[in-house]
């Protein structure tokens, strides 16, 4: 695909978001570490990566198809982010500005992927021979 995905700001957020959940979840009960701790990084993790490996793709499809499994990733981490709500394992003030983070990258990949079902559009080659 023609754009990097260092050019795209839905990664440079979806790799501030997995560094947000990082910081966050330091403060995760112990017995958590494998459980909820791990899942929500790795969860983070997979949406900016998805977002990078599917811009090395050489189809549209194939790209949308990496968009759509980040996409998947967000919504898993946003109940992730609702479980450590309800258990108190962070408060408001660290959950809401990470849930509004998840929000707009949905937001932001749901658009990107639109956008890539759509044909590319079309390009015009001027041919230099001549009609003879």
């Amino acid at each position: 695909m023609a754009k990097g995905f260092r050019d795209l700001q839905v990664w440079h957020l979806s790799v501030s978001l997995s560094l947000a959940i990082y910081e966050m979840t330091t403060t995760f009960p112990k017995h958590e570490l494998y459980g909820l701790t791990s899942q929500m990084r790795r969860a983070s993790v997979s949406i900016a990566s998805n977002i990078a490996e599917g811009s090395a793709r050489k189809t549209r499809r194939d790209y949308r198809q990496f968009v759509t499994i980040a996409l998947g990733s967000n919504y898993e981490l946003q109940t992730q982010l609702l479980l450590s709500r309800h258990l108190h394992y962070a408060t408001p003030d660290q959950l809401d500005p990470i849930e509004a983070l998840c929000h707009r990258i949905a937001r932001m990949l749901t658009r990107l992927e639109d956008y890539l079902r759509k044909p590319p559009p079309a390009t015009t080659v001027n041919d230099p021979t001549p009609n003879n």
